[in-house]
């Protein structure tokens, strides 16, 4: 098997993964392709829900274990789109099709390095690989759900599109779901509590509010105000105005924390966390795989986005080929060039890290 012949194989895995839907939550006939994969390899795997890992052959429980994760879901595609998502194109070097960056082929990239080293002896650590699913929607049963099933992780590579270059941090993100109240009334009489006219103050406080602790790789804590929902028809002054407030937090922070802050300074009736499980992760800059990903001429960077690094307790590092810009865009792609460099750096990563 060369590399070669297993990169060809990856890069026609991906094509398939493309032309078959993969909504979160509606992954299983991805996950009978990615199946496919190890069958043809005979390479042993397990399968829960729509998630599927496996191990290395010569897997050692004395050893620390790497995890090398990505997810087959992919998000509904978007009304901008002029080539048919589900068909796996090829044009300029450039293979379109939903989920093609974010992330299959990041995806494919480390079941082919994965591939590589299934059978290797005397590796420093051993190897787990899931293909996860349920990572667009932050649902139940992706990664998290893996992690009392699969052996104790110690390190993992989450693959989602930088570049190829080294993400060390990125931020957790808190949801959050506001009230601001009014007095609600018939709109042809006088109201000087307008839960409208009130959220324009509250709407400025989110806007100029800052937290205090900058982060050196994740910068600020950025909050944003997504979403408003007030009144039912044109004649009636509601009663109130919800708000949904996006939290990206940088690693100075808990998410309890910030909701603690939250709770205390902003002014409305009320504000809620949705949830606190999608926390900020990082690993240093010292640890030997940053180290291997520095040699091999990586940069380092802190990622805004949310992955399922999120999730993950042990240091984590996210790493994959592919453009995060491209993500959830109309006419989705990936350079196929960017898939052959993704997985040749992957095993040049962890030959430095794992091999004896």
């Amino acid at each position: 098997m060369t590399l070669e012949n297993l990169t060809a194989s990856a890069i026609q895995l991906l094509k398939d993964l493309i032309e078959i839907p993969s909504f979160s939550s509606e992954e299983h006939l991805t996950a009978a392709r990615i199946e496919a994969w190890f069958t043809t390899y005979n390479i042993p795997f397990q399968r829960s829900q729509n998630n599927i890992w496996a191990t290395n052959a010569d897997f050692d429980a004395s050893k620390p274990t790497l995890l090398l994760n990505s997810h087959h879901d992919t998000v509904k595609p978007n009304n901008g789109y002029t080539k048919d998502p589900f068909k796996a194109q090829v044009e300029d070097g450039k293979l379109f099709g939903l989920g093609s960056n974010d992330a299959g082929g990041c995806l494919v990239s480390l079941m082919a390095t994965f591939t590589h080293f299934y059978n290797h002896k005397n590796l420093n650590y051993n190897l787990v690989i899931v293909a996860s699913a349920e990572e667009e929607s932050s649902g139940d049963a992706g990664l998290n759900s893996m992690l009392s099933i699969i052996p104790k992780i110690d390190v993992a590579i989450v693959g989602e599109p930088t570049l190829m270059q080294l993400a060390v941090a990125e931020k957790g993100l808190v949801v959050f779901d506001a009230l601001v109240k009014g007095t609600p009334g018939h709109a042809a009489h006088p109201n000087a509590d307008n839960a409208i006219y009130n959220s324009i103050e509250v709407l400025q406080w989110f806007k100029d509010f800052r937290f205090e602790k900058d982060s050196n790789s994740l910068g600020p804590v950025k909050m944003t105000v997504t979403q408003i929902n007030a009144g039912k028809q044109h004649n009636a002054i509601p009663a109130g105005v919800e708000l949904v407030v996006d939290v990206r937090v940088n690693d100075q922070y808990t998410n309890k924390e910030i909701v603690d802050i939250l709770q205390i300074s902003a002014p409305c009736e009320s504000i809620i966390a949705r949830g606190l499980r999608l926390n900020s992760s990082s690993i240093p800059i010292t640890h030997p795989l940053v180290q291997a990903g520095i040699a091999l001429g990586r940069k380092t960077y802190g990622s805004p986005t949310l992955s399922d690094q999120s999730v993950l307790s042990c240091p984590s590092l996210k790493l994959g080929p592919g453009d995060s810009t491209r993500s959830h865009t109309a006419d989705e792609f990936i350079y196929v060039k960017e898939i052959e460099e993704g997985i040749a750096l992957y095993i040049q990563l962890l030959t430095k890290l794992i091999s004896v």
